[in-house]
């Protein structure tokens, strides 16, 4: 993780409930359909430049480094809302998704490996 301060309102920050290397789960979320997209990483600068930017911006725990969703595929998230969840330890980002949200190319990364349910 960067050691640089963030701009994060510290009032915002305070709230935060981070794991143990600083990120929280964001999810994000088709902001007219309900649609879950993919689930990424935020630290207090991503959760910031997510908010003054409308694009929303993760933490890369593979690559240690910032991603715009859609600098490179083109496939991007127009951040129409952000909230937290009642535990303030998971982000709910609610995007206009441009084409696909997942790597793999596919529209969600929930929509391929639906699991049986014993009932």
């Amino acid at each position: 993780m960067p050691s640089t301060p963030s701009a994060l309102d510290p009032a915002i920050a305070a709230r935060l409930k981070r794991s143990a290397d600083g990120l929280v789960p964001a999810i994000a979320q088709q902001y007219d359909t309900g649609e879950v997209l993919m689930l990424g990483w935020m630290d207090d600068e991503a959760l910031h430049r997510t908010l003054t930017t409308g694009r929303a911006t993760y933490w890369s725990r593979s690559r240690r480094e910032y991603w715009v969703k859609g600098d490179t595929s083109g496939h991007v998230q127009h951040v129409k809302a952000v909230a937290l969840d009642c535990d303030a330890d998971t982000v709910l980002v609610k995007v206009d998704q441009v084409g696909a949200a997942c790597h793999t190319g596919d529209r969600t990364c929930f929509d391929n490996d639906v699991l049986p349910l014993g009932r």
